[in-house]
């Protein structure tokens, strides 16, 4: 590898290898047509169980568990292993043809929100809840929520992908991304030293947000990589990620669109709360 020298044009090479070859390109938009289900809920769902997807089956579990009965939904599954997320449909909803996406059919016209971080403001702001009014709660709970939308990029397509899925193993970007993953950690381990959850003494979007992605990860559900980023170290973390996944709204979201791991986590679609039981 350290004889490469970049063409002075980049041409797309199919043959790069790796665990999500198949469904990677350079080029946006469908590929093929396919409408998306609707079910009897205002909110529609199109997602699966990565942590980007466990987020707002989290927040709409933990919602309904508050009594709002207008966050009944349902999930549909994208299976991005199949290029589900290229279909027009889906990409009428999210024209980045990522998951998740929501389209909210409650009022006079659809209103389509993408972006996981998007998804639980709109849906925070919709219903009054896990987002503080107080201007600066509300500053330091959005503060946290963007800070994982920018950090996550490190820890799944930078880490997660060259510790675990890239064709050959290269030390330096391992390395280099390791280094900001524990850095990472340790700004989240400093906060939660100082406060029971990651914008205060108050649980909300944020926590909701970074849960699936560095919860995940010191709970060993990520990349089989805790020992090797000593996650144990972080034991505020450790602790915050514990007492999360407590939480049975939490305990249900995370079974939402599962298609992997325990089959008694798994529920590949969801149209009512009875499914989960």
């Amino acid at each position: 590898m350290t004889d490469y020298v970049p063409p002075k044009v980049w041409t797309w090479k199919t043959q790069n290898g790796g665990t999500f070859a198949s469904i990677n390109r350079p080029i946006a938009g469908a590929t093929h047509d396919k409408e998306l289900p609707v079910g009897r809920h205002p909110l529609q769902l199109y997602s699966l169980a990565t942590p980007n997807g466990q987020k707002v089956t989290i927040l709409l579990e933990e919602l309904l568990a508050l009594g709002h009965k207008g966050a009944e939904y349902d999930a549909w599954l994208i299976k991005i292993g199949d290029g589900d997320q290229f279909g027009s449909g889906f990409v009428g909803v999210n024209p980045n043809s990522k998951i998740p996406a929501l389209l909210d059919r409650s009022g006079p016209k659809p209103i389509r929100v993408f972006e996981s971080g998007a998804i639980l403001q709109y849906l925070a702001e919709k219903f009054g809840a896990f987002l503080p009014t107080e201007p600066a709660a509300r500053a330091e709970c959005l503060s946290w929520l963007f800070w994982q939308m920018g950090s996550a990029p490190y820890l799944g397509g930078g880490f997660g992908h060259f510790y675990a899925y890239a064709p050959t193993k290269i030390e330096y970007a391992i390395d280099r991304f390791a280094m900001e993953t524990k850095r990472q950690l340790d700004v989240l381990d400093k906060q939660l030293a100082e406060h029971e959850y990651i914008a205060g003494d108050e649980y909300t979007i944020a926590d909701m947000a970074i849960w699936p992605w560095y919860g995940g990860l010191v709970k060993g559900r990520l990349y089989e990589a805790g020992e090797f980023l000593s996650v144990q170290d972080y034991k505020h973390v450790v602790r915050w990620a514990n007492a999360i996944e407590a939480r049975p709204a939490v305990q249900r979201g995370r079974r939402v669109n599962r298609v992997s791991g325990d089959p008694s986590e798994q529920l590949r679609e969801r149209h009512d709360a009875s499914d989960l039981d």
